[in-house]
């Protein structure tokens, strides 16, 4: 390789890197104006239906001209769309209601989710190691959920329940994306926001029928609510569209690794914003999974 091909693509690891790094940051922070919004009257729910909206129409400008091939994918597609919708509004959920650490480590269990569906669905075999990164899972996990109790069930809240379904709902993803590979960073990124504008509907619907859409009103949206909103739209867009393209550049487990990051940033967010801290049986459930994270990407990079 000639010099000006490896200055070349060491640039663009480096620029990869703070992709995923810029990334991991939208993500740690995104969940304080959705909580801002919940104070002011607007749900989880509603507040994801609206600025998944705005998602959609600004991707709809940006990506205007690629608009066609976005509308052509195929059929199995939407599976994507479906999956990974309801990931993004459960989490959203979750990160509302619930403890944002204890939210986010439960996350983090993808990693015991993937390895399990790899092995059911792909028929991929299981190393010592990985049988270590899921026993460090579950480890951390009954850990986190009891705070050393054991008491039944161990989800004692909604948004742990929503969490959990996040990390399984973000592993069936990464699942269903090893087939995706045709699909462009532009049809990722509005299945993604389209699955979550349709399933808040769905759901709204569910909850209240039509009346659940009377929210939509000149008194609802405020310029502080319609700005709020833009901010939020603007973060989901820039995080997505960044982290496919990190993702492509970098080596799986340093984009894993540069993806924890996210855990720094929501730690000390929650800390400062919210004033959130976690008792030690929990710090000491969320090493062991975030340990069970590195070990299973390092695995499954050397295999």
């Amino acid at each position: 390789m000639s010099l000006s091909h490896k200055q070349k693509a060491s640039g663009q690891k480096y620029t990869a890197s703070v992709a995923l790094i810029y990334g991991a940051l939208c993500w740690g922070v995104i969940w304080y104006p959705y909580r801002l919004l919940n104070d002011i009257g607007l749900s989880g729910v509603q507040s994801s239906l609206l600025s998944y909206i705005l998602a959609l129409l600004i991707g709809s400008v940006l990506f205007w001209r690629r608009f066609k091939y976005v509308l052509q994918v195929p059929a199995s597609a939407y599976w994507l769309s479906l999956v990974a919708g309801w990931t993004n509004l459960a989490y959203v959920l979750a990160v509302i209601d619930g403890e944002v650490m204890r939210v986010m480590l439960l996350f983090y269990l993808s990693p015991l989710w993937t390895l399990l569906l790899a092995r059911v669905w792909l028929h991929e075999p299981w190393h010592k190691p990985q049988l270590l990164a899921i026993a460090l899972s579950l480890l951390g996990a009954v850990l986190m959920l009891t705070d050393g109790q054991l008491i039944w069930p161990w989800p004692q809240s909604t948004s742990d329940w929503l969490a959990l379904s996040a990390g399984i709902g973000f592993s069936l993803t990464n699942v269903i994306t090893r087939f995706s590979t045709h699909l462009t960073v532009a049809a990722k990124g509005m299945l993604v926001w389209l699955g979550v504008f349709g399933l808040s509907i769905v759901v709204l619907f569910w909850q209240s029928g039509l009346a659940g859409f009377a929210f939509i009103s000149a008194a609802t949206l405020t310029s502080q609510v319609n700005i709020t909103l833009l901010i939020i739209a603007l973060l989901l867009i820039s995080a997505t569209l960044l982290v496919q393209y990190g993702v492509t550049k970098i080596p799986a487990i340093q984009a894993s690794v540069l993806f924890m990051t996210e855990l720094i940033v929501a730690a000390v967010a929650a800390y400062f914003l919210v004033h959130e801290t976690m008792s030690m049986m929990e710090l000491i459930g969320g090493c062991c999974i975030i340990a069970a994270g590195v070990l299973s990407v390092s695995v499954g990079e050397s295999d």
